[in-house]
């Protein structure tokens, strides 16, 4: 096979006319040639890091669909699916994804369960990383989210660290707004990444001392604008990641959109291709090719540098996609679920006060982060509170989804709604039900038709309801990219009809329950403050 381009070549930051020569997947030789060429070859895109499960397609699929943008292989966390069931959620993952071309690389989940202050569906003990960590298709110990138990050097935390160092294998952090010493001491017990800096600073400063950082650019938490001027300094240090990316958004793009982005605010092509490339590759090191000699013959063909359109791309020679047509074919999937849960009744949901001045999680759209907000709801005769539409301050319940028991109820700020209500099975990182609504008709219903497809997402509108079912774990569905966008993009309208203000409002209710992330949030458990890392009162005396 025969590839005539304008060759970029990343490593000595030069383009000319070249024709490829690739034999048994492999590029055999790279040759200068006298032609005027239009189209341009370089090495496909790499997502740094991605929970492949937040697009709620199963790998096969999402790989049908990122071929399209160009992208040939991913850094993939299965946190999601091992919190829900444990090793065979990650086997799930990498067996699904092994029925393609495309080359996802998955990781160890390092927390699961997140955080002791919920209930999941599994544990990812010591021995389990060993297991995981000892295989060839497990490339690195997945993001470190419990970054207190990190700098208090905690024997299970740092006993799985040295497990991903024993197999040199590196690890990924998570420590949204760590700086100072707090920051040296997470990185120097060898976390090697970060991709949750929200600010320019935070990311310097983490640069400065050592660690990768990943400019994220995903369906709920956008850290682009913020950080994209770090890659004039640190080319070397920088790659791009969409960490969750929800199927409409997939439709869209991926990792193309962060590079025409970074090229149209005149950032240095070599740079921008250089994080969009071969940082990944080389930092996880990767079995993906980069366009030399003897690599994987894994490359896409632009039109051009200005628009940057995708016409093919190539994995291992093999062409997947061409003209916004992905070539990889649908794979019969089986399902796999854990859920045990009966239908729940309104009165669940009630919640007695003591007052009527409650701490309240308020909602930052586009971000992960959340502030709490002090506000003041309405109280019925019996004392139970009831939403504050005026105020926008609205009920918000996680129901374990795992075993029955009692319904954690609480307050949340800024998501808009005037009536109505709407839940998931998506809730980071345990995947509990979680709900917003107005009344507690709207919220049981959406609750009940989560559980009666045993996971996905709903609308309601008293005894209106509208549900995305997501029978893989209660966060995939078997369907392809297209009619998921359709169904999700549907609820979404649906919602925004209810009210509600927020851009990506499933994605930004997933998270509400992630604890990991401040400053508030709810469990199964109850209202958690991330800032102390401890349950605190709704009430406020």
């Amino acid at each position: 096979m025969q590839v005539k381009s304008n060759y970029i070549d990343l490593f000595n930051q030069q383009i000319f006319p070249a024709q490829l020569n690739i034999e048994n997947g492999k590029i055999k030789s790279i040759d200068k040639i006298d032609e005027q060429l239009e189209t341009y070859i370089l090495p496909g895109f790499v997502d740094a890091h991605v929970h492949i499960e937040s697009s709620m397609l199963v790998p096969t699929e999402f790989a049908k669909k990122a071929v399209i943008h160009g992208t040939v292989a991913t850094v993939s966390d299965p946190h999601e699916i091992a919190n829900v069931l444990g090793k065979a959620g990650v086997y799930y993952m990498i067996e699904n994804g092994n029925k393609c071309p495309f080359k996802f690389n998955f990781g160890a989940p390092s927390c699961v369960p997140a955080t002791s202050f919920e209930t999941a569906g599994a544990e990812l003990t010591t021995e389990d990383i060993e297991e995981l960590m000892s295989r060839d298709d497990i490339n690195y110990l997945a993001e470190m989210m419990n970054y207190p138990g990190v700098l208090m050097r905690d024997k299970l935390v740092m006993d799985k660290i040295a497990v991903a160092q024993k197999y040199n294998k590196p690890v990924d952090g998570h420590a949204p707004g760590l700086t100072g010493e707090d920051a040296i001491n997470y990185i120097q017990a060898g976390i090697s990444t970060d991709h949750e800096c929200f600010t320019f600073e935070e990311a310097k400063f983490k640069l400065e001392h050592g660690m990768k950082v990943l400019i994220r650019e995903g369906s709920a938490a956008k850290n682009f604008d913020a950080l994209i001027d770090l890659l004039h300094d640190y080319p070397n240090h920088i790659m791009f990641c969409s960490d969750d990316k929800h199927p409409d958004d997939l439709m869209l793009g991926h990792i193309n959109l962060l590079v025409q982005r970074a090229l149209e605010k005149g950032i240095n092509l070599f740079h921008v291709l250089r994080a969009a490339c071969v940082n990944p590759v080389l930092h996880y090191k990767l079995n993906v090719g980069l366009l030399r000699e003897n690599d994987s013959a894994d490359f896409i063909i632009i039109n051009n540098l200005e628009q940057f359109q995708i016409l093919e791309t190539y994995i291992d020679g093999k062409l997947v996609a061409q003209h916004n047509n992905s070539l990889i074919e649908t794979q019969p999937e089986k399902v796999i679920n854990h859920f045990s849960i009966q239908p729940k009744n309104e009165n669940q949901f009630q919640c007695q006060l003591t007052s009527n001045k409650v701490r309240a999680i308020e909602v930052l759209d586009g971000q992960l982060i959340t502030k709490t907000h002090i506000g003041n709801v309405r109280l019925d005769e019996a004392g139970n509170f009831l939403s504050n539409i005026e105020d926008d301050i609205l009920k918000i319940a996680v129901v374990n989804r795992y075993q029955e028991q009692p319904i954690a109820v609480a307050c949340i700020k800024n998501f808009g709604l005037k009536c109505g209500a709407l839940a998931s099975s998506v809730a980071h990182d345990s995947h509990n039900i979680i709900v917003v609504g107005v009344d507690d008709k709207s919220i049981c219903n959406a609750v009940n038709a989560i559980i009666e497809q045993k996971g996905g997402l709903s609308v309601a509108d008293g005894d209106h309801t509208n549900v995305l079912p997501l029978p893989v774990a209660g966060l995939m569905s078997t369907d392809s990219c297209e009619v998921v966008a359709e169904k999700y993009t549907e609820l979404v309208k649906a919602a925004k009809a209810l009210g509600c203000t927020l851009h990506s409002p499933f994605m930004s209710l997933s998270f509400m329950a992630l604890l990991v992330i401040p400053s508030l949030k709810l469990s199964d458990k109850g209202l958690f403050d991330g800032d102390t890392f401890q349950f605190c009162n709704l009430n406020i005396e």
